[in-house]
Formats: C-alpha cells, sequence, structure tokens
C-alpha cells in the first residue's frame, strides 16, 4: 500500500541568494510555459500531446540552452506542463471546455537531485550555483518535518518550493512516500490512537469560509474589491496608452498584493479558531471539480479557495495541526443533524438549509462546514472500529462545533470553566 505525506517546512534563505531563487523561479516557469505551449492544441484534445517522453525530447536540449536552469529543474518544468495538459484533456474529453494551462504563480519544483536535504537544513539547485537554507521548525515536536522527512521509513518525493509575496517568506512543501509491505498504513494507525478534534470547514461563494464552530468569514468586502479593480482595469485598457498600459502593470500588482493579504488574514483566523478550540485537525473538502459544484462563483472566488487551503496547510504545521482533506459529495444537500443525515437537492435554498424531512434550519454553509467535519469524524471512527481486537485503542475522534462536540453518537455540551 503506498502512503503519501507532505510536510511544509518553512526555509530561512542567505540575504545574498535570495535574489537566485527569485530568478530561478522565473525561468523555471518560462520553461513550464513553453512546454504548455507546445504540447496543447486548441482544435481538438487528440492533438495534445499527453506524453512526457515525447515532450521532453521535443524540448528539453532548447530549454537547457535557453537558460540556466540545472537538468533536473528543466525536466521538472517540462513535465509539469505535460501533467496539466493531461489533467485539462480529461476534462475536455468529459465535455468541459478548458484552455491552454498558465503558470504563473511563484513555485519551482525539486526533485532528490536538486535538493539535498539534512538534518536541518536543505541544499538547493538554482541558476548560480547550490544554496544552503536552514529550516525554520515549530518549537512542538514531533512536526510533520521530523514525522515523514526524517524518518527512515518514508522517502523524498518531488517537492515545491514557494514564495509568500505577503510575508516574503519561502516555503517548501516536502513530499514524502512510504509503501507497506503487509499492506497497512502505520503511520495512519499511529494518527489513530490519538484523540483528535476535528474543525470541519466549508468554503462559498457568500461565505468565503465557515467553520463547523459557527464562526463566518464573509465575501461581501473582497467581491465588492474585486469588482472596484475590474472597473479600473476597464477604464485604462479603454484608453490604450502605454502610460494606461504602465498604470494597468502597477494596478496589477496592487490587486495581488490585495488578494494575497486578504486570504492571508482570513488563513490566519482560521488556524487561530482551530488552537483557541483545541482542534487537532482542520478539514477541508477536496477541490477537485469545484468550478463545476460551484457554477456562479467567479475566478476570483476559486482563486481564493485555492489560497485559503494552501495557505493554511503551511500556517496551521507551525501550530501542529494537521490539513486533512475529504470528498465533497452531497455536503450541501445533506441534513446534519446526527439523528436525520436526509439528503436531497431540495433542502437547500441558496443561503438557506431546511430539512425536508426534520425540518431542521440553519444557515446553508454553516450546514455543509459541520457534514465536512464530520465525515472525517466518521472516516476516522471506521477505522478505529476496524483494527483487530489486539490493536484497539483507547481514542476519540470528534468535530468541534458551538460549544460543544460532536461525533456519530450525537452532541456533547463542553463542560463550563
Amino acid at each position: 500500500m503506498e502512503v503519501r505525506r507532505t510536510a511544509p517546512v518553512k526555509i530561512v534563505v542567505p540575504d545574498g541568494r535570495r535574489s537566485d531563487l527569485h530568478e530561478t523561479a522565473r525561468q523555471f516557469l518560462y520553461c513550464a510555459n513553453r512546454a504548455s505551449e507546445y504540447c496543447w492544441d486548441d482544435t481538438s484534445y487528440k492533438n495534445c500531446v499527453t506524453s512526457n517522453t515525447k515532450a521532453r525530447s521535443a524540448l528539453y536540449y532548447e530549454l537547457h540552452e535557453e537558460t540556466d536552469l540545472v537538468a533536473n529543474l528543466v525536466q521538472k518544468a517540462i513535465r509539469r506542463a505535460v501533467q496539466a495538459t493531461k489533467g485539462c484533456v480529461e476534462h475536455w474529453k468529459n465535455g468541459r471546455r478548458v484552455s491552454q494551462p498558465e503558470f504563473t504563480s511563484w513555485s519551482i519544483v525539486y526533485d532528490k537531485r536538486s535538493a539535498t536535504f539534512y538534518q536541518n537544513k536543505v541544499s538547493l539547485s538554482t541558476v548560480n550555483g547550490r544554496v544552503e537554507c536552514d529550516f525554520e521548525l515549530p518549537a512542538e515536536s514531533p512536526t510533520p518535518y521530523e514525522q515523514y522527512v526524517l524518518s527512515e521509513k518514508f522517502e523524498f518525493r518531488t517537492s515545491t518550493l514557494q514564495y509568500d509575496a505577503v510575508d516574503d517568506e519561502f516555503y517548501f512543501h516536502i513530499s514524502t512516500r512510504r509503501y507497506d509491505r503487509d499492506g497497512e498504513d502505520d503511520s495512519e494507525v499511529l494518527a489513530d490512537t490519538e484523540h483528535q478534534t476535528v474543525l470541519g470547514i466549508d468554503l462559498g461563494v457568500n461565505s468565503l469560509a465557515v467553520a463547523s464552530t459557527g464562526r463566518f468569514w464573509q465575501g461581501n468586502d473582497y467581491d465588492h474589491w474585486c469588482r472596484e479593480f475590474e472597473k479600473r482595469r476597464a477604464k485604462m485598457q479603454q484608453r490604450g496608452t502605454q502610460a494606461a498600459h504602465n498604470a494597468l502593470l502597477r494596478l496589477g500588482k496592487r490587486e495581488e498584493g490585495w488578494r494575497k493579504q486578504y486570504i492571508h488574514t482570513i488563513a490566519n483566523e482560521i488556524v487561530k479558531e482551530a488552537v483557541e478550540t483545541g482542534c487537532t485537525q482542520i478539514v477541508f473538502e477536496n477541490l477537485d471539480g469545484i468550478r463545476e459544484r460551484l457554477r456562479f462563483a467567479k475566478w476570483h472566488h476559486l482563486w481564493a479557495f485555492r489560497r485559503i487551503v494552501e495557505y493554511v496547510e503551511y500556517k496551521a504545521a507551525q501550530q501542529s495541526v494537521a490539513v486533512e482533506r475529504v470528498k465533497p459529495n452531497f455536503t450541501s444537500q445533506r441534513c446534519s443533524r446526527t439523528d436525520c443525515g436526509f439528503t436531497h437537492e431540495g433542502n437547500r435554498h441558496g443561503e438557506h438549509f431546511e430539512c425536508l424531512k426534520c425540518g431542521y434550519k440553519v444557515n446553508a454553509d454553516y450546514n455543509a462546514a459541520k457534514n465536512i467535519g464530520m465525515r472525517y469524524v466518521q472516516k476516522r471512527q471506521h477505522r478505529l472500529h476496524s483494527l483487530p481486537m489486539s490493536e484497539s485503542v483507547d481514542a476519540s475522534v470528534n468535530m468541534r462545533i458551538n460549544g460543544g462536540l460532536m461525533n456519530g453518537d450525537g452532541y456533547q455540551p463542553l463542560a463550563e470553566t
């Protein structure tokens, strides 16, 4: 059985070498976008290139000559474009028209040859030789880095370096993998032996995020300013002058910085909510196919959803809180009362939820947040119950809600202190 784990780690880059990483990222994205152009064909998905061997044979020597990247980074850039094209082709085959993949977010993909790990630091290939970066790890132990990257059971896999422009910090999302010889995932058994408290989070259009504790992060201001920036861009584009073009570029950078800062604030508050309510897990629904599920969501909503999850992942890791994902099926249509669970599309009416069976009335996004959290709780409870008697453990899995805890047996109010 294959088990994969990701450990997000903040790295400290020497002041004199930060520009080397920025230039490496620029050239990496250049290669990925060049490869995307080669792989894509607007006329038919049958003409798109989805073979990594074919794309590498056609592009590798040219891109290696055009850039200062080491061979492994050029190959990873090409592979990223091929994988993105494959995903788009699958959507296209299923009748969902998509456009050519474009890579704009700061990121570099490293493998075991371009990234070398030591106990508390990593050596990364750049356009100007290797740079050694120390890890900045949380004080509490064990951290995900210690559990997976330093573990002899897990092996290092392709990982991603990312840059947070708002905080001016670099984060390395380190992917690891192990194969269990007996078909048993020991790491999950270990996790199940501990008491877990879950915070469910629903992402949506009306409220960007809603927690199972009843905490709302409204999207009104976010929508308002995204519309304002859009109006300003339209006016500048109509002028068509060089000055307007320069102003448009400045506006784009200002908007990007504002959006990132806004989402950072929400991510910080979600992690704070988890810590203050004693949660060990933050659970989101899987974002795959979210464009189809939320047909009225605009591009800036979809961007925000992915950034919220991404930012929460590395911020939560610093607080020793895990981030999990569950399947999104019917979380907005299911009644979240533990004694009901009736699922029907008629239960939801916009922002309002009313169960057709039991009459339970509540905000629709809050109902979905509880369903997301409970889906993880039920999954873990099933895991615990399926353990052999010899491995039975005294562990509980609960979801945190307003004023108490919830699991498959119902609601348990918290004792007043």
